[in-house]
């Protein structure tokens, strides 16, 4: 999704860890991986929130899909995220609280890096959520209904 598609779905101000701020709409990007499930990203300005907040938490994510993350899932649902100095990509509930970190890649060879966007891997197994040159890999990870029907 383009950066007006995906915020044309997304709140003008996001919550995480007690507060609301804004988004920025201009950075944002998002996936629909069927009719159903969406996955939206966007910067967000973090001028609020003390230094050791903003050094973690510079996107919002929100998906309505499972997600597979270099081997760590993620179920639907509202999070934090950033890239960190040193190669490191951390996700955080929305109180705040690290859920995993993985490494990330910078990639020297981006001909047009922007500040927030998400393309398709070149195998065409996934995608990546890119920050300027800096880069994560993900996937959509259809979940098996394991569930019963409840009975009166």
């Amino acid at each position: 999704m383009t950066a007006s598609e995906a915020a044309k779905l997304l709140p003008a101000t996001v919550f995480f860890r007690g507060q609301s701020a804004p988004i920025q709409a201009r950075n944002s990007s998002g996936v629909q991986f069927n009719k159903n499930e969406l996955l939206l990203v966007t910067l967000v300005d973090t001028a609020g929130y003390s230094s050791s907040v903003q050094e973690k938490y510079q996107a919002y994510l929100i998906t309505e899909a499972s997600l597979d993350i270099e081997g760590h899932r993620l179920p639907p649902g509202a999070y934090g995220c950033g890239f960190l100095a040193g190669n490191a990509f951390v996700v955080m509930d929305i109180g705040g609280h690290d859920l995993f970190s993985i490494h990330s890649t910078k990639d020297a060879t981006f001909h047009r890096p922007t500040p927030l966007q998400v393309l398709p891997m070149p195998n065409g197994s996934g995608y990546r959520l890119y920050v300027g040159r800096d880069y994560i890999d993900f996937a959509h990870s259809p979940e098996t209904n394991n569930t019963t029907a409840l009975r009166p």
